[in-house]
């Protein structure tokens, strides 16, 4: 049995073979209209076959592309049937929300609460991104990205600034009086992020002082900051991070601003549905009430 394309190139031809549009089928489906070329260009490769003709301004059905697409219809039809047999109603109305697990953490996780109580009838699907790549136009109705806020196809509306500081457990901070006090600590480095503790201490005029330092480094920063809370070592967090703990203080400033930050994001080509759209007012506020 020759193995099925990939769901996303499937997508792409029937919602282009149903508006005979590259640029509207992108529109729908949240990429751009060049994303949908490819995909359509890499289909009919697998296929061996061309399913569009493509005129200077529009496009048209080859007879291949004709005969196949009614068999498109009805698996997805079929599989939309099948979704709501199983799972009921609330997989079509649910409202998918992509963030970096320490957002989903320590920003998050203590307002989830509040935003069920306003908003019980949404069913909120929690998806974790960990490295930038991971994040992107589609699967997700809104996204909290970290980052300069230059993405294209989206809207985006900044947390607020972002300060880099210390972070340790209380005992540990009952030995550290300054910044000088940090050599032969260990220092915990979270990779992936433009600023880390090279440039802290080079802010505290303590160039090179790293050297003088364990290190340990880790792809994320939910494990730095589990790290720096059982007195492991010391973590670099963004200050707004700290504000929900009561397992780690800053044992002192200064504080490092981050040229980047964290934005709630969702795509800005994208039909934004009733739910997701309740979900993106109330992180507004709440971006407002945190000082952002």
């Amino acid at each position: 049995m020759t193995p099925l394309p990939p769901l996303t190139w499937l997508q792409a031809f029937e919602a282009a073979a149903r508006t005979l549009s590259f640029t509207a089928a992108g529109r729908e489906l949240g990429v751009t209209q060049a994303a949908i070329s490819q995909r359509i260009r890499l289909l009919e490769d697998r296929l061996g076959h061309k399913l569009f003709v493509r005129h200077p301004r529009s496009l048209t059905l080859t007879p291949a592309g004709q005969a196949w697409l009614p068999s498109i219809h009805d698996a997805f039809s079929r599989l939309a049937e099948g979704t709501a047999e199983v799972f009921g109603g609330a997989a079509d109305h649910s409202v998918t929300l992509r963030t970096t697990p320490v957002i989903q953490q320590d920003w998050l996780a203590p307002r989830l609460a509040r935003l069920r109580e306003a908003h019980p009838e949404v069913a909120l699907r929690l998806v974790s991104a960990i490295w930038p790549d991971d994040f992107g136009p589609e699967g997700a109705d809104i996204e909290i990205r970290y980052g300069h806020g230059d993405w294209a196809g989206v809207e985006a509306l900044s947390l607020g600034e972002e300060w880099l500081v210390p972070a340790c457990a209380p005992a540990v901070a009952e030995r550290l009086r300054a910044p000088a006090e940090l050599a032969g600590h260990t220092l915990l480095h979270a990779l992936g992020f433009g600023a880390g503790w090279p440039a802290w201490l080079e802010a505290a005029a303590l160039s090179g002082l790293e050297r003088r330092c364990d290190s340990l480094a880790c792809d994320n920063q939910v494990m730095t900051l589990a790290l720096a809370a059982r007195g492991i070592g010391v973590a670099l967090a963004h200050r707004r991070l700290l504000a929900e703990r009561d397992d780690l203080v800053v044992p002192f400033d200064p504080g490092l601003p981050c040229a980047e930050r964290f934005w709630l994001v969702r795509p800005s080509r994208r039909e934004v549905g009733d739910d997701a759209g309740r979900v993106w007012r109330w992180l507004l506020a709440e971006r407002q009430l945190s000082g952002g």
